[in-house]
């Protein structure tokens, strides 16, 4: 069996995120014989046409993008900002979309599954449920065989950004398990 690669990044940019600890404990949780890569927005400009133009795609975009070309899926972390998707999260997208003629390679047919943890007692049910258009319309291949929402992450994680619920490190193995299954089949 070949290695699986998923790369993965966190819409968040607080230091101390629940998605961003999501993201770390699906690295740890992984099937055998697949691995998550993790990977950083937070170079990323707020998108500009004008800049795009004048100065092209950033480095760290480009870095991004050829990643997820690379690997065999995309697991996006995604919060939930006032019902639905958080900008620094739809402005990485947008980032990675550039050029248009690029969407084929970086998204077409690219395996995602999204991921999320709040605060509150949805989860990132509505933010999730934003994103679906956005991965239709680039073309990804969007994974519904399962859902994963943590709920309430503050009694999830602990201080350093740990999973110590049971239950909800077991939803997680259990969403990876089915990803990675669907990526090779």
């Amino acid at each position: 069996m070949t290695l699986t690669t998923i790369i993965g990044f966190s819409g968040s940019l607080r230091r101390a995120s629940y998605n961003s600890a999501l993201l770390r404990a699906a690295q740890a949780a992984m099937p055998a014989g697949s691995r998550l890569e993790i990977a950083s927005i937070r170079a990323f400009p707020l998108y500009d046409a004008d800049e795009e133009a004048a100065h092209g795609v950033p480095d760290a975009v480009s870095g991004l993008k050829d990643a997820i070309a690379a690997a065999d899926g995309l697991l996006v972390a995604t919060p939930e900002y006032n019902n639905s998707i958080p900008g620094v999260t739809k402005n990485a997208i947008d980032w990675l979309s550039r050029p248009p003629a690029d969407i084929g390679r970086v998204f077409g047919g690219k395996p995602v599954a999204i991921i999320g943890a709040s605060p509150g007692g949805f989860g990132t049910i509505l933010s999730q449920n934003a994103w679906l258009p956005v991965l239709r319309t680039l073309g990804a291949r969007l994974w519904t065989g399962g859902k994963l929402l943590v709920s309430r992450a503050g009694q999830v994680f602990d201080e350093n950004g740990a999973i110590v619920d049971p239950k909800s490190e077991e939803a997680l193995r259990r969403f990876l398990e089915g990803f990675v299954a669907s990526i090779r089949d």
